[in-house]
């Protein structure tokens, strides 16, 4: 989806004109972010693309991170993607659940004197965001139909 769009279908949520006051920008403005850019003078740079030219200037995924956070969520980076034929769904899933049950071993050793550091919650967190990467990637090669690119990943980390 294109970010105009994106920025159309928010628009169906809300009223343009009250965004436009709360931003301190023209409504005429507002409703040109909402529309594609053309060389004919339609649409206008709108601040999803004007994210985005920020984040790829700065390789700076702490932005992303930021914004999910401002909007109660949290970020994690999908896995690259490039599945071949050859890898198996059995040991794929067998991962998964070794890496889930590494997670909650390590929700248990933290818990174990019924309090968890901080410490210990970036190592719970740092299992969960391996765990979502993993299992999207996963569901990637599943829409794909493969699996060879987690094989190679797993064994990266091996």
């Amino acid at each position: 989806m294109e970010s105009h769009e994106v920025l159309k279908e928010a628009f169906e949520k809300t009223s343009p004109k009250a965004l436009a006051a709360d931003l301190g920008v023209s409504l005429s403005l507002v409703y040109k972010w909402a529309q594609e850019q053309s060389d004919l003078g339609s649409g206008s740079r709108n601040p999803l693309d004007r994210l985005l030219a920020i984040i790829q200037a700065t390789g700076d995924m702490q932005i992303l991170r930021w914004l999910c956070e401002q909007s109660g969520g949290y970020f994690v980076t999908n896995p690259n993607s490039s599945c071949e034929k050859g890898f198996q769904v059995l040991p794929a899933t067998s991962e998964i659940l070794t890496q889930f049950s590494a997670m909650i071993n390590k929700i248990s050793e933290a818990a174990q004197d019924q309090s968890i550091t901080g410490d210990e919650a970036e190592q719970i967190r740092a299992c969960w965001d391996t765990l979502k990467g993993f299992t999207e990637g996963f569901v990637m090669c599943c829409e794909e139909g493969d699996f060879e690119k987690m094989e190679n990943d797993a064994k990266a980390k091996a």
